[in-house]
């Protein structure tokens, strides 16, 4: 089941063009079969069994605000053992087959961007996480572009129908990006701060892929309806804290060697 799947979304992943306005992104329909799609749908777990965002990551302050986001997290035991056994282990096997596969194929899919990243790095090593996440009413995101060690996001979108094809994710490009701070590129801004360039459909079984970039300015609009119950299936490829750091080191000698080379004299 789980090999037929994962060609299925493989071939899907493969063939869909990169489009790069206003960053590098994918949007696939159908990325599953019809048939693992409906055992998908089966195995959701049930609200209960899911926690909210601050509550799940208590240690993180900024959350604190996402109560509105019930979250599974393959990554926590804690989170995992409160789904009952049979849809667990469904879960369990789904990132077990998927997660590393998935990341490898973004990475090659999306190698030329990745190479311009990490131009001044060599022995990248990446982490993933996958999540399934259930957004309530008044859940909004604000635009960001996501954390430095962030580098692949897939949503995966998984409601039972087309009735809440407007609540997907906001693409954005600031008004004026002079106003926004630079120290902290990845921090959440107020929607008026942006033009909305568009709304990815929220539709079954489809998906939004991106690379986490400098612009890669993405949200949510404050979900209004009283039943807002949207399902979603989330992968992100990280780097690891290791890397990350050397991205930092290299990026900073080389800034500093281009400032320092601006400073040279010209001879003619």
């Amino acid at each position: 089941m789980f090999l037929d799947a994962e060609l299925h979304a493989a071939y899907k992943i493969a063939n869909a063009p990169i489009l790069n306005f206003p960053f590098p992104h994918l949007y696939i329909e159908n990325i599953f079969s019809d048939d693992f799609y409906s055992k998908i749908q089966e195995n959701l777990p049930e609200t209960e069994e899911m926690t909210s965002m601050p509550d799940l990551y208590s240690d993180t302050a900024p959350l604190s605000k996402y109560k509105d986001r019930l979250i599974v997290d393959f990554a926590l035991e804690e989170s995992m053992k409160k789904i009952r056994k049979n849809k667990r282990e469904f879960w369990t096997s789904f990132e077990k087959n998927f997660s590393e596969n998935i990341g490898n194929l973004l990475r090659l899919k999306l190698k030329n961007y990745l190479d311009l990243r990490f131009q001044y790095l060599e022995n990248v090593s990446f982490t993933h996480q996958m999540l399934i996440v259930n957004d309530k009413k008044n859940y909004l995101l604000g635009p960001h572009t996501d954390k430095p060690n962030k580098v692949i996001s897939v949503l995966i979108y998984l409601p039972k129908d087309r009735s809440q094809i407007e609540t997907g994710t906001s693409l954005y490009v600031p008004k004026d990006s002079n106003s926004l701070d630079k120290r902290f590129p990845s921090q959440h801004y107020s929607h008026d701060k942006f033009h909305k360039v568009i709304t990815i459909p929220f539709i079954p079984n489809s998906a939004f892929c991106f690379l986490k970039t400098n612009n890669s300015y993405h949200g949510v609009e404050k979900l209004q309806r009283e039943d807002a119950n949207r399902w979603s299936l989330q992968y992100n490829l990280y780097l690891t804290d290791e890397s990350l750091e050397k991205e930092i080191i290299a990026r900073k000698k080389h800034k500093n060697n281009n400032n320092s080379n601006d400073s040279i004299p010209k001879t003619s």
